[in-house]
């Protein structure tokens, strides 16, 4: 299967709240206000976060048949540790994650050794779980610099 390129738009809104779009749909995301935002929306590290449970949900629903699993219900719990020091340059600390913890709560009448299997493919299989857990290439931002409308 050939490449599939994945693409969207941010845009600066008022304080730090931004406008992500991408195939016409949108997302607010914002921080706290103790972090100097209005609150309307997940900050991204969070939205890291319901990105791989969302990813991971996706890859328990697509393959669930094939490991003979009756999927009655599916939620994904998260958790990331980050250092804020490293966010606000107070220390050379990653500004990034350092460790995300998961929960798979997964009711179903299947075996425990199906189970496991399952969450092994699904940990495997999840595009943004691998994109955390493996080097991408970050490659550096371009500039290009707007003439302001006089």
């Amino acid at each position: 299967m050939a490449i599939t390129k994945v693409q969207a738009k941010t845009v600066l809104k008022e304080k730090v709240l931004v406008e992500a779009e991408t195939r016409g749909h949108k997302v607010i995301i914002d921080e706290p206000v103790a972090l100097g935002g209005t609150d309307q929306g997940m900050n991204p590290v969070e939205l890291l976060l319901s990105a791989l449970g969302a990813c991971q949900s996706i890859v328990a629903r697509t393959y669930a048949k094939k490991f003979e699993i009756d999927l009655q219900s599916f939620w994904v719990e998260l958790e990331g540790e980050i250092d804020l020091d490293g966010f606000f340059g107070k220390s050379d600390v990653r500004p990034g994650f350092q460790t995300i913890n998961t929960v798979f709560h997964i009711e179903t009448n299947a075996s425990q050794e199906k189970v496991e299997a399952f969450k092994e493919y699904i940990e495997a299989h999840c595009p943004v779980g691998d994109t955390i857990a493996n080097s991408v290439n970050l490659a550096s931002a371009k500039v290009v610099i707007e003439n302001p409308i006089k």
